[in-house]
């Protein structure tokens, strides 16, 4: 190989290597635009967060799933049997749930709630039905 022939492959890969940092710097300059657009959607999302927090009544906050499903459970129960009056055990017998105390306190205060709702109606002590 001589020296121009050198030169000329020194040349080539030099415009290669100019190519290559120009695209790069393009990626990096769309990168950097994608990345401060999303820290600005992130800080928004944070700020949202804080003010609902600091809006939203205390206890507000959503039942977690399993616990949906638990009135769902009781609803359904309640809406096969409409004209049964059950008691808290009861209830929890016919839908398999555990029958110790603090169970069925909870589910005490569940059917509390659907009763200040309008679902059920309390026609004794402890004893609830499906209004109908």
């Amino acid at each position: 190989m001589n020296v121009i022939e050198l030169l000329a492959d020194l040349q080539a890969q030099h415009d290669e290597a100019t190519a290559r940092a120009g695209d790069l710097r393009g990626q990096i300059e769309h990168l950097t635009v994608a990345l401060a657009e999303t820290e600005a959607r992130l800080a928004d999302l944070v700020t949202t967060r804080k003010v609902i927090a600091e809006v939203a009544p205390a206890g507000a906050e959503p039942d977690p799933p399993e616990t949906n499903t638990a009135y769902q459970a009781i609803v359904n129960a309640f809406t096969q049997h409409p004209d049964q009056v059950f008691r808290v055990r009861e209830l929890h017998e016919l839908l398999s749930m555990p029958t110790d105390e603090p169970s069925v306190n909870v589910t005490r205060s569940r059917l509390g709630r659907l009763t200040r709702q309008g679902f059920l109606t309390q026609p004794g002590r402890g004893r609830y039905q499906k209004r109908t």
